[in-house]
């Protein structure tokens, strides 16, 4: 159960479709994998994963300098593992590059945990379900015309989703922002729930006006309308329209979730795995959360996610972005509009190691 090895890969995955995205051209998917071993022979592998390249080689860096203190570990003991970690970081922390290099060996700590005692991790974690809903935002740019949002949203109805998220912040008005949204509801009929994030892109003022006319037009939910600090104004936000607001993906500890929660600023909160430093940091945030009766949601990596929305009561929705489909053997299996956890042990995921040989950059 000791960690004797640890080791840490970047990968640059190309995307079959290159697209924009934040004014950026898209092009590969680049990760940060951190594989362990242990004295009984059990492996667990966990990564981060972003669609640009800056910084990664440094990440991955920063995980196989910070992995070297895993080695005589327990894999039972991720608690203790994490704060090893992080004090030996603590001068460039919390959050940012430390909570990003971190991420990958804890989820790797957690994958061997599961693994050494034979059990999923939504069921080691909690264990409150093992499936639940997901939506499709892949391919859902705001580059796109509302003519090619409609085309992808109802490729993926077709599918079988029945929620999807587009994204928002490009047009000059509420009113064209809406016609995009009218152009989705048109394409997946009235079942499908339309959900739409802004990716901070709005003042305080412009998120009150176009909140109001994408309320009514049917969205299900306005996320991220004001950029993430400016919690004041998530509130009023959230106090003055009907629709639920979420947000917290830009946000990497828990002091930073308490105040957006004692605040009251969000219906929803959304996690970044990655920001937050892994699955060990993760759980404590949705616990918190709880507290407060608010959902959670994940932000991308689905196949990790759902182990952990899956745990919790509170677990709301899984964001359906499979930007890892090309170094994994296959991706959880979807029933009727929900993101089913991996029954095997650990994550219950299998790495394509051909693949990863091929796309290795280091």
């Amino acid at each position: 159960m000791k960690i004797t090895q640890v080791t840490v890969n970047v990968l640059r995955v190309p995307v079959d479709r290159p697209y924009t995205a934040g004014g950026r051209t898209v092009d590969a998917n680049w990760h940060v994998l951190a594989r362990i071993t242990t004295s009984d022979g059990v492996g667990g592998f966990g990564y981060v994963v972003y669609p640009r390249p800056d910084l990664m080689t440094t990440i991955g860096h920063a995980a196989r300098e910070l992995g070297e203190h895993l080695i005589g570990m327990s894999v039972l003991e991720p608690e203790a593992a994490w704060e090893r970690l992080a004090r030996r970081g603590d001068w460039v922390g919390p959050g940012g590059l430390l909570h990003t290099a971190l991420a990958p060996l804890d989820i790797a700590v957690w994958d061997a945990n599961g693994k050494t005692l034979g059990q999923p991790l939504h069921r080691l974690l909690g264990g409150y379900r093992d499936r639940l809903p997901t939506y499709a935002s892949d391919g859902m740019w705001v580059s796109l015309s509302p003519d090619e949002l409609a085309a992808a949203a109802k490729r993926h109805a077709a599918a079988g989703f029945s929620a999807v998220k587009l994204r928002l912040g490009k047009e000059a008005t509420p009113e064209a922002e809406v016609r995009r949204v009218r152009a989705v509801r048109d394409a997946v009929g009235p079942d499908v729930r339309i959900m739409v994030d802004a990716t901070e892109s709005w003042t305080l003022t412009r998120a009150r006006r176009a909140g109001r006319a994408l309320q009514a037009a049917g969205i299900a939910w306005l996320e991220d309308p004001v950029h993430h600090q400016d919690v004041a104004g998530l509130a009023a936000l959230r106090r003055e329209l009907d629709v639920p607001i979420t947000g917290g993906e830009h946000l990497y500890h828990l002091d930073a979730f308490r105040t957006l929660l004692e605040m009251r600023a969000v219906d929803v909160v959304i996690l970044d795995l990655a920001r937050v430093g892994g699955v060990t940091p993760w759980r404590k945030i949705a616990a918190l959360a709880q507290a407060h009766r608010t959902p959670v949601c994940g932000h991308v990596v689905p196949e990790v996610q759902v182990h952990l929305l899956s745990a919790v009561p509170n677990g709301h929705m899984v964001e359906y972005v499979p930007r890892s489909v090309g170094i994994l053997a296959a991706m959880p299996r979807i029933e009727n509009g929900e993101l089913v956890a991996p029954p095997a042990p650990g994550l219950g995921l299998e790495l394509d190691e051909a693949a990863i040989r091929r796309y290795r950059v280091d």
